[in-house]
């Protein structure tokens, strides 16, 4: 049987590989990897002799290569290699009043968004749906570790990868994340830099997870630079598939926006920003740009970021402005690789 990761395995095939074994012991294991959030080698309810076999021949997906700390703590950035040689990123960050973990969909990323250090790196694999869940199960135990003891309440899809274009294994990860994790749907979102198609599937699913949507520019010109994709899934378009999975799920959308020096952080931006999220009723999420080895801009002053968000809520939008966590150890998503891998990209025109 063959497996990126243990947790690949749904309970049909943890059936056929134990089909010698009593009948419960799927149930044994099942919930002992996922209810109990434990490791193979910790479930002392099976024999001992099945436990190392089950080590042997099903072992982990994900070994650490970095483990980084930041924020008094409250941030860890896990750098894991996968079998094959890449490497994929996640994030777990506490607050007081949730644990939340960001997750990666696939080894690097095809989208080429010029100020994405994932972008930079290039597209290596997709993720397993095991290789997806094993993440937040390997941030949840180290969660469970603090003090005191936390439990991972919320899950985004916005670590590595494009998430749509890994569809059936994103979406199954976020059934397994739902249904086995009990992490419910309103408390999952899944990022996109704007693949209708997948939009448009997600909205078809019986899980009304939350929608975000990285937009980063409010016409087209700006955002064929920036988003590459958007030649091929333009800005009207894109709207349209918004306002479709808002009516399908009754789930508010997001506008994922890096706010970036000169660049996409005018008060004309803001205010182009506003038309397209008032009929949509979205939420609008600044993000204050990390610095990114070779990416030849800077993000948005403190000032800059200030007076977006005053105009914005000055039309009426609901907005937030991203806590800025883990910059002292590379937290954004694609940093840890950046440093050595990033080739120079050039700065983006003013419009």
């Amino acid at each position: 049987m063959t497996a990126q990761s243990l947790y690949d395995l749904d309970r049909s095939a943890w059936g056929e590989l134990l089909d010698t074994e009593p009948r419960f012991r799927v149930d044994q294991i099942w919930n002992g990897l996922y209810h109990q959030g434990k490791e193979l080698h910790e479930l002392t309810s099976l024999p001992k002799a099945l436990r190392e076999r089950l080590i042997q021949e099903l072992p982990t997906a994900l070994q650490t290569v970095t483990q980084a700390v930041s924020d008094n703590g409250d941030t860890t950035k896990f750098l894991w290699a996968l079998s094959g040689g890449a490497r994929i990123e996640t994030v777990l960050m506490l607050y007081p009043d949730r644990a939340t973990v960001c997750i990666s969909s696939q080894a690097g990323c095809a989208m080429g968004c010029s100020f994405c250090a994932t972008g930079q790196a290039g597209f290596e694999r997709q993720l397993s749906t095991g290789e997806i869940v094993e993440q937040v199960l390997r941030a949840s135990r180290v969660a469970a570790a603090q003090q005191p003891a936390r439990r991972v309440s919320n899950i985004v899809f916005m670590g590595m990868g494009e998430p749509m274009a890994n569809f059936d294994n994103t979406w199954a990860a976020v059934r397994r994340i739902h249904d086995d994790l009990d992490i419910g749907a309103r408390h999952i979102t899944v990022s996109t830099v704007g693949l209708i198609p997948g939009i448009n599937r997600m909205a078809a699913e019986d899980l009304p997870v939350n929608l975000a949507v990285s937009l980063h520019a409010a016409d087209n010109q700006l955002r064929d630079e920036l988003v590459p994709i958007n030649r091929k899934y333009p800005l009207e378009d894109l709207m349209q598939a918004c306002a479709n999975y808002f009516a399908a799920t009754r789930r508010r959308v997001s506008f994922e926006w890096a706010m970036i020096h000169d660049v996409n952080d005018r008060i004309s931006d803001a205010q182009a920003l506003a038309a397209l999220a008032q009929p949509l009723r979205a939420h609008i999420n600044l993000i204050p740009l990390n610095p990114t080895p070779g990416y030849a801009v800077q993000g948005s002053s403190g000032n800059r970021v200030r007076a977006f968000r005053e105009e914005l809520e000055r039309l009426g939008i609901n907005v937030t402005v991203r806590d800025t966590r883990g910059t002292e150890i590379d937290a954004a998503c694609g940093q840890l690789r950046a440093g050595h891998e990033a080739t120079p990209v050039s700065r983006p025109k003013r419009r």
